[in-house]
């Protein structure tokens, strides 16, 4: 599979741009980047017209569906993206926030933006993705979840739950749509070098976004449901899943 028209929702991201960058080194690549820092979106279209693509375009985009400064909704946003690309190959659901680390939040309402950002806005552009999808017949949606999401932990237990729901809604999509042309990807990385963990501890396994970048292009190629980044975390997750509680709770997770 090589994609040529991609729609980035969370166009900022900076492993979406080194996706993208990614599939322009292997051929005329479009792209739409959707988001709603309007100043960080022209520098990323920008870079990436440098590094390889043909035609970027911005457009605004509200990942939160309660946001009452959200302007359009999601269903009109994906349709003008596809509008702009005249049909869409791939999709990149990038859109996350980490939010206060640590267990019970001290701020509470933050914490339930990080949910509504990460499960309710982040699922509906799933849904709505899925549905533009479906209509054109062909497509598939890269979904940017995270290691986090197998196993919640004490470090940051809100942002694990987020994108624990966010991860089994796009596995459970993935299956419904088996045989019917459209296809959705998971990509579960681990702690990866970016603007948003900048400050925080580096641990074991690390990574970095041209590292999922070049496994997400490759589990691309290969059709594959989930990728891990880097690759050994699928068997390191295989023993976290096993421990006991009480044994998990003590590692320095």
């Amino acid at each position: 599979m090589n994609p040529r028209r991609v729609l980035v929702l969370g166009g900022t991201s900076e492993i979406a741009a080194a996706i993208v960058r990614e599939l322009a080194a292997g051929g005329p690549c479009e792209a739409v980047l959707a988001g709603r820092d309007e100043e960080r979106l022209g520098g990323a279209a920008r870079g990436l017209l440098r590094e390889g693509c043909t035609r970027v375009e911005t457009i605004p985009l509200e990942a939160d569906p309660s946001s009452s400064e959200r302007g359009d909704g999601h269903r009109e946003v994906l349709a003008r993206a596809i509008g702009l690309l005249g049909g869409v190959d791939l999709v990149i659901l990038a859109v996350g926030v980490l939010g206060e680390r640590g267990g019970l939040p001290a701020d509470v309402p933050a914490a339930v933006e990080v949910l509504e950002v990460n499960v309710v806005g982040a699922g509906s552009l799933l849904l709505e993705s899925v549905r533009a999808l479906r209509e054109q017949g062909h497509g598939t949606v890269v979904v940017l979840s995270s290691v986090a999401a197998e196993r919640p932990r004490a470090a940051n237990v809100v942002y694990c739950a987020s994108k624990a729901g966010l991860d089994a809604l796009a596995q459970g999509l993935s299956d419904a749509l088996a045989g019917t042309g459209v296809g959705v990807m998971v990509v579960r990385p681990g702690f990866v070098r970016t603007r948003m963990t900048r400050g925080l501890p580096v641990p074991p396994l690390a990574t970095d976004p041209h590292t999922v970048a070049r496994l997400t292009v490759r589990g691309l190629d290969r059709g594959a449901q989930t990728v891990w980044a880097p690759a050994a975390l699928r068997w390191v997750m295989v023993v976290v899943r096993l421990l006991p509680r009480p044994i998990f709770r003590r590692l320095p997770l």
